[in-house]
């Protein structure tokens, strides 16, 4: 998943969050200020609501997890296919953690 990717569904998941706080406080208002005979009718448009937006939030967590493991497969698809290339990363990687290690030592 590319960082644009991920924005954007972080940013859509947290638009989804602040609408469905948006409409549960303006709903709960109503219900403050209703009648008897109208709160039952604003309850049910706030469990209404509550399972629209569970139903938004669950589809953007499914295309999100959808995501990841693409990545993941692609990924793994990459070791596999390069798998001497990733070794030798590896170990140019721990080589320079060593030699930056025995520096840091030396110098004491």
């Amino acid at each position: 998943m590319t960082q644009i990717q991920s924005e954007v569904t972080r940013e859509r998941l947290f638009d989804e969050f602040t609408s469905v706080v948006t409409e549960t406080e303006r709903l709960l208002q109503s219900l403050a200020t209703a009648g008897s005979g109208e709160a039952g009718t604003l309850e049910a448009r706030v469990e209404q609501g509550l399972a629209s937006a569970a139903e938004r939030v669950a589809a953007i967590r499914e295309k999100s997890l959808e995501q990841a493991t693409a990545v993941t497969r692609a990924a793994d698809g990459y070791v596999r296919d390069n798998a001497w290339q990733v070794a030798g990363l590896a170990a140019a990687v721990c080589g320079i953690t060593g030699l930056v290690a025995g520096l840091l030592i030396a110098r004491r």
